[in-house]
């Protein structure tokens, strides 16, 4: 009984983890203003964060979304630009969030 005690509880803390993650992430998009514009699942006004982590998730990508959110920019999802969030985003914020948005 006490190894299947033991189980759970390292199996609930190993899930329990990411979940935390994740939502910490949600919650800094939701103060930053993201969800304005973009959801987790669904393109909304610019793209869903799933596909953003889709279409970056190779090496190096990270440096590059920071810039592109802190700059905002045009063109690379459609017509209409995503405006510059720095300085209203803090940039330790903003790199924050491109990771969550990588981690999905």
């Amino acid at each position: 009984m006490r190894l299947i005690s033991s189980i759970i509880v390292v199996t609930t803390i190993a899930f329990a983890l990411p979940v935390h993650a994740d939502e910490a992430g949600k919650a800094l998009a939701q103060k930053s203003g993201c969800f304005a514009c973009h959801s987790v699942d669904t393109k909304i006004v610019g793209p869903a964060f799933k596909d953003v982590a889709a279409k970056y998730k190779d090496k190096g990508a990270e440096s590059k979304l920071v810039a592109k959110v802190k700059a905002g920019g045009s063109g690379v999802w459609g017509p209409i630009p995503m405006p510059a969030n720095s300085p209203q985003v803090k940039d330790e914020d903003i790199k924050a969030l491109v990771s969550w948005v990588l981690s999905l």
